[in-house]
């Protein structure tokens, strides 16, 4: 019924329109706490981060905690990167100076964090997208990984995100191709560990070919982001 579906998205917006709508209380909540978030000092930041992992023993859902620990991650990244990163600005379409996260970018994380797909076009910093996702489901204590597509990204991505991370008191680490299985297990017990798919793969296959779990590399899975999850998937 091609008239009925084109008289409900002018009235309602399509599918999408209406998800994107629905992330803007969210973003809105996270861009108000910019105040809160930048009178802190740096070692604030870090218990403001212990805080939230107690909570989240103590009970609160993720999604409880998301506003708070958004907006740690975009403090954190603002004070570490600083107009350093140039990105294109969603509106104007310009290159400028990364201040901090832009609104698309936190609406692209929490979307990583619901399990979804972000689809963004090249400029719009997927890398500071999947921030966000990662310190927020790190705060279980279970380890995230980050899927890249090649060891070179890995390592860049892992090095420059790492501190804004080491701020806000969480570990990070990256598996390239060549590191033994000390290397290894040692990166996997970080917080967050970015690498490729083909390193995580066989991680695991391999893993679950040895007799004595002691000997594994890999915690048991908890949370992963993709990036280029098309063509990785």
């Amino acid at each position: 019924m091609p008239l009925l579906d084109t008289v409900l998205r002018f009235f309602i917006g399509s599918r999408n329109e209406r998800l994107v709508k629905a992330l803007w209380p969210s973003v809105n909540k996270i861009l108000d706490l910019f105040p809160k978030t930048n009178a802190l000092s740096d070692a604030e930041l870090k218990e403001y981060t212990g805080r939230l992992k107690e909570r989240r023993r103590d009970g609160e859902s993720l999604e409880d905690l998301l506003v708070e620990a958004f907006a740690l991650v975009r403090e954190a990244s603002w004070r570490v990167l600083g107009n350093r990163q140039m990105v294109k600005d969603p509106v104007s379409g310009e290159t400028i100076p990364y201040k901090a996260h832009f609104p698309v970018q936190l609406m692209g994380g929490i979307v990583l964090h619901q399990g979804k797909i972000a689809e963004m076009v090249t400029g719009e910093g997927k890398t500071f997208v999947a921030t966000p996702a990662a310190f927020l489901n790190a705060l279980d204590g279970r380890g995230v990984h980050v899927v890249t597509v090649n060891d070179y990204l890995a390592r860049r991505d892992a090095e420059e995100q790492g501190r804004v991370l080491a701020l806000l008191g969480m570990s990070c680490g990256y598996i390239l191709t060549d590191m033994d299985n000390e290397e290894r297990r040692e990166m996997y017990a970080r917080d967050i560990t970015y690498g490729t798919n083909n390193e995580f793969g066989f991680d695991y296959l391999r893993d679950n070919m040895k007799v004595d779990p002691r000997t594994q590399v890999q915690r048991e899975l908890h949370y992963a982001v993709i990036d280029e999850v098309d063509s990785i998937l």
